[in-house]
């Protein structure tokens, strides 16, 4: 055993965070946890992961639930992958393991969705299964501490700091090990302004001996970020509306959404009018466009989205949207799951409430902005 690693689990047992998945054993509650917990601040995740279990306390549950119940469980927690990659692997727990999660790396690897973290991660900490678990948090831990200055975005770097943390791992106390480098990654040793005055390990950390804590991990190359822009169509007609579900590799998949025209840049509702898609979508209905939202700004982690929301009504329905769309109530809009985007937009005062009327013709007052309106 490393010294190491002997200091970082005196250092957590008095100063580990009380955590709902550190209480249980039940290695459904504990992947639940660490599929939340990826892309995830804690904070945040914490409340996802009641609400999770409470609807769906067993695999079993989870698998026997539809889709759309699970995505609307976890709306507005983004990665949705990961929410169908979940229903997809209970799904295959109870086909292929009688409904028992399994409790082997290689069985646990094999779901779907689970890779080498996750897999290691529950068995760590549901069967003391000595693998590290190892995501970009330890990473960064383990080249400051020795130094490794291999990007930790190559297959080099990761493979030679994922050896060191195997070298590190107390294999008597795999689960504790690897809640000790969570809970040092998640409170002490963070990307930005760690607290190295506090830190167990601080005299034998490299990066803090040589005043290099800043430039480790160090990265091969940054991340591409790239601007779309999305027009959403919010169609009224009498009391109902249209949405369907997003489906492709693209964002939000299994989402519902509104009428979509996506542009390669911001544009006006002339220029939108002109669009194929615009006329494919109504032919020779002409709507009338009650409200248009100011742009609006919505960041991903590799994507900016600039959006606009279009209020409309028609007084018939065009065929493309009868024969490509649901048809729903407006009102029953929060039935169906949807992006963070589109549930903000229509949760926003006054022009949720303005839509969710159920006749528009009238009387109605529209809301005061119109950005880009002409």
């Amino acid at each position: 055993m490393s010294a190491i690693s002997n200091k970082l689990i005196a250092w957590y047992e008095p100063n580990r965070r009380d955590l709902p998945w550190r209480k249980t054993k039940d290695p459904y509650a504990i992947w639940v946890s660490e599929v939340i917990l990826q892309q995830t601040r804690v904070a945040q995740g914490l409340g996802y992961y009641h609400r999770f279990l409470q609807a769906f306390p067993t695999v079993q549950s989870l698998a026997d639930a539809p889709l759309d119940d699970v995505m609307r469980v976890w709306q507005g927690l983004g990665y949705y992958t990961r929410a169908r990659n979940m229903h997809a692997a209970a799904q295959q727990v109870v086909s292929e393991h009688g409904g028992k999660m399994p409790n082997t790396y290689e069985q646990l690897r094999s779901l779907r969705g689970v890779g080498d973290y996750t897999a290691s991660a529950v068995g760590a900490f549901a069967f003391n299964i000595p693998r590290p678990a190892v995501d970009g948090n330890v990473y960064r831990i383990w080249s400051r501490i020795f130094g490794v200055f291999t990007p930790i975005d190559t297959s080099e770097g990761q493979k030679e700091l994922y050896q060191i943390a195997l070298d590190q791992l107390d294999r008597q106390r795999s689960g504790l090990f690897n809640q000790a480098i969570m809970d040092f990654g998640g409170t002490l040793c963070t990307p930005k302004n760690p607290l190295c005055g506090g830190c167990p390990v601080a005299d034998v950390c490299y990066a803090f001996r040589n005043n290099a804590v800043a430039q480790l991990p160090a990265k091969s190359k940054k991340v591409k970020v790239t601007n779309r822009y999305f027009a959403y169509l919010m169609v009224r007609h009498k009391s109902d509306t249209f949405i369907r579900r997003r489906d492709g590799n693209d964002i939000w998949n299994s989402l519902y959404e509104f009428p979509l025209i996506e542009t390669s840049g911001s544009t006006s509702l002339k220029a939108l009018e002109k669009t194929q898609e615009w006329k494919e979508m109504f032919g020779r209905i002409k709507p009338a466009v009650l409200h248009i939202s100011p742009p609006l700004k919505h960041t991903l982690s590799h994507q900016h989205i600039y959006t606009q929301f279009y209020i409309m009504e028609v007084k018939t329905v065009p065929y493309f949207l009868s024969t490509n769309f649901i048809r729903v109530k407006a009102d029953s809009m929060g039935e169906y799951p949807t992006s963070r985007l589109i549930d903000g937009y229509m949760a926003a005062e006054p022009v949720g409430k303005y839509f969710l009327r159920h006749e528009l013709e009238g009387g109605a007052a529209a809301p005061s902005a119109t950005g880009g309106a002409e």
